[in-house]
């Protein structure tokens, strides 16, 4: 099973954030971050921060895609 952050970023893109805003309102390192953008694995920790940071659940931010079915 893969993960795709693509909502997160439409999302960033929606309230007009950069990849940077999130990292400072979330207090999350710029690895986190670059992470999330080549739709790699990161911590629950981190996943909660961003929730929390932009008032959403975590369902608005990540899905989860099965292998072999691409994005």
């Amino acid at each position: 099973m893969a993960v795709s952050y693509n909502k997160l970023f439409k999302l960033l893109i929606d309230k007009k954030m950069k990849k940077k805003d999130l990292g400072v309102l979330a207090d999350i390192s710029p690895a986190s971050i670059t992470k999330m953008a080549k739709d790699e694995y990161v911590s629950l920790e981190v996943l909660e921060k961003v929730c929390v940071a932009l008032k959403v659940e975590i369902g608005d931010i990540l899905d989860f895609i099965a292998e072999g079915k691409g994005k």
